[in-house]
């Protein structure tokens, strides 16, 4: 990977709970500020599987890179909303399967930037890169990945626990159409997302206390989350909750059976 300029400290707006580092503290990572922790602690009040279910799309993430990389025969991953960097990432599980995969993380956050380089070394055959940019931004996306992928050859374009941070008023779904719109026949889509039809009165209160902290959060439908997927052909066993995607393919999960309200699926473009 390429040497990566740390972001000044002021740049990180410790102010409010960003999304990325409140994921961090569901891990149990140390890169999160007390108002991150703050809001976590009181999402993990109003859901105690919330530190669980985090786990789950980072299990989700490997299994999907894992199918991908193997089976299926993927070599380059686009991973936005990349998050601050956890181990395994997408680009070990891809090159541990793929030494020549080419993977490139996307975030907005200042801290994930700050320790993309030290975090994000690949493979020699491959290529492992970080771009700051966000995915309300698919055209700069498309441009400064181009640098690095090739998009006349199949490319998988990883959405983990990112678009219901982004609401319908921002385009969400022409948002991921412009993205898949640009990828040749060939490319998967690897997707999760918070339900809004599980539990309808806990995830409004969920809503609200991100809100309050001054984030949004934009629960969906399974019909909502299927319309992400429109023109894709969805691989087996289609929408589904996310410990259901192919529990096969775990390595070192450690389930206890609790329901996990996010929506996970995968699909192909023809």
């Amino acid at each position: 990977m390429e040497e990566i300029t740390p972001p000044s400290v002021d740049r990180i707006d410790t102010s409010k709970p960003h999304p990325a580092r409140v994921y961090d503290w569901f891990l149990g990572g140390k890169d999160n500020y007390p108002v991150d922790e703050e809001l976590g602690r009181q999402i993990v009040a109003l859901e105690p599987q919330s530190k669980y279910a985090a786990q789950h799309n980072r299990w989700f993430m490997q299994r999907a890179t894992r199918h991908l990389a193997g089976a299926a025969g993927a070599r380059q991953f686009l991973d936005i909303g990349s998050g601050i960097p956890t181990e395994p990432n997408l680009h070990r599980i891809a090159q541990g399967a793929a030494p020549d995969a080419r993977v490139v993380y996307v975030d907005n956050d200042p801290i994930v930037l700050a320790h993309a380089g030290a975090l994000l070394r690949g493979t020699p055959e491959g290529r492992t890169e970080y771009l700051s940019a966000d995915v309300r931004e698919p055209e700069k996306i498309l441009e400064l990945g181009a640098n690095i992928l090739e998009f006349d050859r199949p490319v998988t374009l990883s959405l983990i626990a990112l678009l219901h941070f982004v609401p319908d008023s921002d385009g969400a779904h022409d948002l991921v159409r412009t993205l898949v719109d640009a990828l040749p026949p060939g490319s998967h889509l690897v997707l999760s997302q918070l339900a809004g039809d599980f539990d309808p009165e806990r995830t409004r209160e969920a809503v609200a206390m991100y809100a309050a902290g001054g984030v949004t959060l934009v629960p969906r439908s399974r019909e909502e989350v299927g319309r992400f997927f429109d023109g894709l052909d969805l691989l087996e066993p289609g929408i589904v909750w996310l410990p259901d995607w192919h529990a096969e393919l775990g390595v070192d999960e450690v389930r206890n059976g609790s329901p996990v309200p996010l929506y996970a699926g995968v699909a192909r473009k023809p």
